[in-house]
């Protein structure tokens, strides 16, 4: 008869969630549940290819960004999202009449490039929203070789242009060379979540 309440209490155990009410994880959790989101940000940005960049958009990212996971995803969104926008504005631009045949060429590849660019961090961030353990290698795997496709893809676009010369507006370049060094950081992220093994 006294074991009820004994059964009872290991099952309100066993079904408690892994975050309190708060959204704080519990100790057991590798990552400091004490250290501010920030910390994470900062220490995990120190020696990514353009770490300045990767504070200033990971730290003013809405989303929670608590483990090294939170944190690749937060960047390959970033990345998606400007690419996203770069790729809509080069669609727009070459429908217009844009300078001799070889440059329409040129900026029709680029379109290409980035449509690319914005389909391998989609399937980039798809891989990372539904890591499983006993794949984890694996998926590690091809979100690597899709964020290196879509950064190949953003580069070849830019060496295009500087191969033929265009005279294209500061503003353009600017944006896909900002979507290029995002894309790169995304990169770094997702190489040090497969060395932390998703923690």
């Amino acid at each position: 008869m006294s074991l009820l309440p004994f059964i009872l209490f290991a099952l309100l155990l066993l079904s408690s969630p892994p975050y309190s009410v708060t959204g704080k994880k519990h100790n057991h959790h590798q990552h400091d549940p004490q250290t501010p989101a920030s910390d994470l940000v900062r220490t995990s940005c120190v020696h990514a290819n353009y770490p300045n960049l990767c504070l200033r958009t990971l730290s003013t990212y809405a989303g929670p960004a608590r483990t090294p996971r939170d944190l690749a995803q937060a960047a390959v969104n970033v990345s998606l999202a400007r690419a996203s926008r770069v790729s809509k504005f080069l669609s727009r631009t070459a429908k217009g009449s844009f300078g001799s045949k070889r440059q329409r060429s040129a900026l029709g590849d680029c379109v290409e490039q980035i449509s690319d660019s914005v389909e391998e961090l989609s399937k980039t961030l798809s891989e990372l929203q539904h890591l499983r353990w006993e794949t984890f290698r694996w998926q590690m795997s091809n979100a690597q070789t899709w964020v290196s496709a879509a950064l190949t893809n953003e580069d070849t676009c830019l060496e295009g242009f500087e191969e033929l010369g265009m005279k294209m507006k500061s503003e353009v370049k600017r944006k896909i060379t900002n979507v290029a060094r995002v894309t790169s950081n995304a990169l770094y992220m997702i190489n040090r979540l497969d060395e932390t093994r998703g923690s």
